[in-house]
């Protein structure tokens, strides 16, 4: 629990027991590591300076190794941070706004933060009339308060043991609760785990609807939702910066400060731990496809994301990877035609997710970490048609060629489902136009009723032809 005491230090920091004084003047000093905002920061500044510059990853691997003070003053040299990425608690700002409002002046004191990174802080929340740089007072800089002051933090910190101590009259905020469990599903984004069901489609392909494939093919999944999960943490911790400046993004988990970043990096290691071990007991092929994609995905959280085009195309693979791994899990040959549909099919679905995304930001304004501006949405939308379609157009190509006889009876019954893809490819688009789709393409198709009537019929003409 937080909790406000009063300090007497000499000034020059001899730390020599004076009595508390009191009036209105008396300084305030506020820890920013454990009260300011929520949890170690520690986290939040390593994101930060590897998303801008990855070679740092080696400084903070070394720094690592070498122990955790050696790690925090690494940490406390990070150049270029932006304050806005961290989650700061909004009662404790909005009692800081009163106390000034008393006339008291209030520091910032950390014991994680460097003299620049404390700057940066306390001029990015305005609130501050100056900062310090040590939270126990031993080391205090930059218009440090030269008598007694009152303390703002945790009552385990570290005092000079001649200051005196009192209980202030003043309430200080209460520890948040923990997050519940539906919390941490979102921050999983276990509605996502949806998307995973691609791993399936090659055994409905395959017609491999035995016991063993349909395990194998169900432990994939998994594996690929759990390491998804762990990717999705890891753009969260990316992005957290713009999620909070977000409409609807802010909410998230990480960026509404509802987990900290080092709860959410312990999930996301724990989660990948997970996915591992059981693709290695599935196949090393598999294992090694798993690893692909969470390669492809840390670059694209990293970097590929901000860049135009590649972004889109990057998110297709990203999909039909899933597809790839699905046919190596239970032993099959990927088809060159479900291969090339599923590219153009996810292409399509990327552009339209950029589309809506450029769609809702106001006039004149750039998307945040995004490479498009408002003058390419005609643009998108033409490329997200133009894929949607070639998938149809590669679909009817499979329905004439030789391959298509070997696992369907009655093949030409599956022309019936050219209209149903045109259909929900085409509506898509034109919710998306209206502004009826909120974020995710696929997302908005696993509540859409249309949708899946779509995909009912779709199926039905499947199991009919075989």
């Amino acid at each position: 629990m937080a909790i406000l005491r009063s300090e007497a230090v000499e000034p020059g920091g001899s730390g020599a027991s004076r009595e508390p004084r009191t009036g209105l003047s008396r300084p305030l000093v506020v820890d920013v590591d454990r009260v300011l905002q929520h949890g170690d920061p520690t986290i939040e500044v390593i994101v930060s300076e590897i998303s801008r510059r990855p070679k740092a990853a080696f400084d903070f691997f070394a720094a690592l190794l070498r122990g955790p003070v050696a790690l925090k003053r690494r940490v406390a040299q990070a150049s270029g941070f932006d304050p806005a990425q961290l989650s700061y608690q909004s009662d404790v700002v909005s009692f800081l706004l009163r106390v000034l409002g008393e006339g008291r002046p209030v520091y910032l004191a950390s014991e994680i933060y460097g003299p620049a990174l404390v700057e940066v802080i306390a001029q990015h929340l305005g609130v501050f009339a100056a900062w310090s740089v040590a939270a126990n007072g031993a080391r205090q800089e930059s218009g440090t308060p030269a008598a007694g002051f009152d303390y703002l933090g945790p009552a385990a910190t570290a005092l000079p043991t001649s200051a005196s101590h009192i209980e202030s009259p003043v309430a200080a905020p209460r520890d948040a609760a923990p997050p519940s469990w539906r919390t941490w599903a979102k921050l999983l984004r276990v509605h996502q785990y949806a998307k995973n069901a691609l791993v399936l489609v090659p055994l409905l392909t395959a017609h491999r609807f035995a016991l063993e494939p349909i395990a194998t093919a169900l432990s994939a999944a998994l594996a690929f939702s759990l390491c998804a999960s762990g990717a999705y943490i890891l753009n969260d911790l990316v992005d957290v910066a713009a999620d909070r400046a977000h409409v609807t993004k802010r909410n998230r988990p990480i960026a509404s400060g509802a987990i900290s970043p080092a709860h959410a990096t312990l999930a996301m290691a724990m989660l990948l731990t997970g996915a591992f071990s059981i693709a290695i007991c599935l196949s090393p092929s598999f294992f090694g496809i798993l690893l692909a994609y969470l390669a492809m995905t840390t670059a694209y959280s990293f970097r590929l994301k901000r860049v135009a085009l590649v972004d889109v195309i990057t998110l297709a693979i990203l999909y039909t990877t899933r597809v790839v791994a699905g046919a190596v899990a239970i032993g099959v040959a990927m088809s060159e035609w479900l291969f090339a549909f599923s590219l153009f099919i996810f292409m399509s679905l990327a552009l339209v997710k950029r589309y809506i995304e450029l769609n809702g930001q106001r006039s004149g304004e750039k998307p945040m970490a995004r490479d498009y501006g408002a003058i390419d949405l005609p643009m998108i939308a033409v490329l997200a048609a133009a894929s949607g379609f070639n998938a149809v157009v590669v679909f009817t190509l499979y329905i004439s060629s030789e391959t298509v006889h070997a696992l369907y009876a009655h093949p030409q019954i599956l022309w019936a489902g050219c209209p149903i893809l045109m259909y929900w490819i085409s509506r898509v688009m034109l919710m998306a136009q209206r502004g009826l789709i909120e974020d995710d393409p696929v997302v908005f198709a696993l509540r859409d009723r249309a949708s899946w009537l779509a995909l009912a019929a779709f199926g039905a003409i499947m199991l009919i032809a075989i």
